[in-house]
């Protein structure tokens, strides 16, 4: 998800359970939540226990993102508030509400200047919700315009979903120069059968040195490398995928990408997490 300026739809993206010819089912063996992945030790977890939010964590970003930058940059319709989320129960819910006619709310989480990351495998299980014109994201952005600003310093989509193609998610890098010269790569997992609303799954990406990796309950789904990316910031070639990024979660309405509600959307439309590890490769 841009946080800065809109990109187009990703319309011709390979729709991997069918190009791959793997098993994209519900029925996946999804990671053992108490096991360490091979090769990797676990340095940041918020696992939302307890009753609130922890602020040492993670920050709200509130409002319609104006002056600055009004519908964050997308045209999307929603203004954050403090009061579209809970934790209870081991999980954090972020929850989309229709106000009124065309006014909407949610909540957006950011670890900005509380925990980021150079390289690392960040893995969160999440339930999606399913309705037109929802946009849930889980993403990273850059902490520093090091090459310039979006997107010429990066973005790093680890999750989005567009709530009329329940089946779907899709994972996409953003790079190249600062807007309007900013260009995206990336591609889509889709489901065999079920809907990413009708159970948790776990998104994981691997972040190395030249290598991205994106995985839907341990199944690798794609993999991008300093050959497919650039910055006009910079002639090292891993860069901008070298410095440091934070994360952010959100629930969006409407927006350049799913487009707004419409009379066939419900509301209220949740996504659900129930834990997001970040950890870092075994010397």
């Amino acid at each position: 998800m841009s946080s800065a300026f809109f990109r187009p739809a990703l319309f011709g993206l390979i729709l991997l359970g069918t190009a791959s010819g793997c098993d994209n089912s519900v029925d996946q063996v999804i990671p053992d939540p108490e096991a360490t992945p091979a090769g990797w030790s676990l340095v940041w977890a918020d696992e939302f226990d307890g009753t609130t939010l922890d602020g040492s964590k993670w920050t709200l970003q509130l409002g319609d993102g104006c002056p600055n930058l009004c519908g964050w940059g997308n045209n999307e319709l929603q203004v954050y508030t403090p009061d579209n989320y809970t934790v209870a129960d081991g999980l954090l819910t972020i929850t989309a509400r229709e106000e009124g006619e065309g006014a909407y709310t949610s909540t957006r989480m950011t670890t900005d200047g509380k925990a980021d990351w150079t390289y690392g495998r960040f893995e969160i299980k999440a339930k999606l919700p399913e309705t037109q014109g929802l946009w849930p994201a889980i993403w990273m952005f850059f902490s520093e315009d090091t090459y310039g600003g979006w997107a010429a310093s990066g973005e790093i989509d680890i999750m989005e979903n567009i709530g009329s193609r329940p089946d779907e998610v899709f994972g996409t890098l953003h790079y190249g120069a600062p807007f309007p010269g900013n260009v995206f790569s990336g591609d889509e997992f889709q489901l065999a059968a079920g809907t990413f609303a009708d159970d948790f799954f776990v998104f994981a990406l691997e972040w190395e040195e030249g290598e991205i990796r994106w995985y839907v309950n341990n199944v690798l789904y794609q993999t991008q490398t300093s050959d497919d990316w650039y910055t006009t910031g910079s002639d090292d070639p891993a860069a901008p995928f070298d410095h440091a990024f934070h994360m952010i979660l959100n629930v969006a309405v409407g927006g350049n990408l799913p487009g707004p509600p419409d009379a066939t959307t419900v509301f209220p439309q949740s996504m659900q997490v129930d834990y997001v590890r970040v950890y870092k490769r075994d010397a």
